[in-house]
């Protein structure tokens, strides 16, 4: 059986966490490093932004740097997302791409899965909607995004455990008249989060999808490696560049 290894719950800035995904993605494909788990926060708050989006249209850059909030380019698709520290909890999974269900679907399927029954540990039903949602009472409460590279597959996604939506409009870029009470409520319409709908803690949470990750696979409890802390302090500096950031 597949030995894991799973990085418990960290927090970095956005930089770092990017940088720590990519220095693991090489590590896996040159055969360094274990598929690896990994659980994370973002200290600051943060945006990010997927690979093919442009940073002046999707957010509002003079803001973040007002605010101390990071912001960052994706090496996976899909769209603007903010980070909170308070209001997330965020995984990452990298391994072979033959751990995974073959196809782009139904491996965002089987990954999301396990976002599905970590939420149902803490009494929330919820069920993956393609390509990469998990929605629950027809509203979303976990984003995904995916890469692949060299015959190894990235897939980083964010679980909503409280929502500042008021603080999201400042920093994505929404027009001001867009800005209102109308607005806010369409997107309470349409996103949801742990605290909406359980009592569960963050720690509950983070314990819930800790298990539903694990489980079923042989795994132990590991740290970055000495290459993979150097490599990541590499990466990070071009995720914090302008020259990557605002390449678009």
């Amino acid at each position: 059986m597949t030995q894991w290894r799973v990085i418990e719950l960290e927090e970095h800035d956005a930089y770092i966490n990017m940088a720590v995904d990519e220095a693991i993605l090489e590590n896996v494909r040159d055969g360094k490093a274990s598929p690896t788990i990994r659980f994370y926060r973002w200290h600051p708050s943060a945006v990010s932004i997927g690979r093919f989006q442009s940073m002046q249209e999707e957010v509002r850059v003079g803001a973040c740097r007002d605010l101390g909030v990071g912001y960052v380019r994706r090496i996976t698709g899909g769209g603007a997302v903010y980070h909170d520290y308070d209001g997330e909890l965020t995984y990452s999974i990298i391994g072979k791409e033959g751990l995974f269900s073959s196809g782009i679907h139904d491996s965002y399927r089987q990954i999301c899965g396990y976002v599905v029954n970590g939420l149902k540990r803490i009494g929330i039903e919820s069920q993956f909607v393609p390509i990469n949602d998990v929605i629950t009472n027809g509203k979303k409460i976990s984003g995904n995004a995916q890469t692949r590279r060299e015959g190894v597959l990235l897939q980083h996604g964010t679980i909503l455990y409280k929502l500042d939506i008021s603080r999201m409009f400042l920093l994505l870029n929404v027009s001001k008249e867009k800005v209102s009470d109308k607005m806010v409520k369409s997107v309470e319409e349409r996103v949801t989060s742990v605290c909406a709908l359980s009592a569960a803690t963050f720690a509950e949470l983070y314990a819930s999808m800790f298990k539903s990750f694990t489980d079923g696979k042989e795994f132990s409890i590991g740290k970055l490696s000495q290459d993979e802390m150097h490599r990541a302090q590499e990466l990070s500096k071009r995720y914090s560049s302008d020259e990557w950031n605002l390449s678009r």
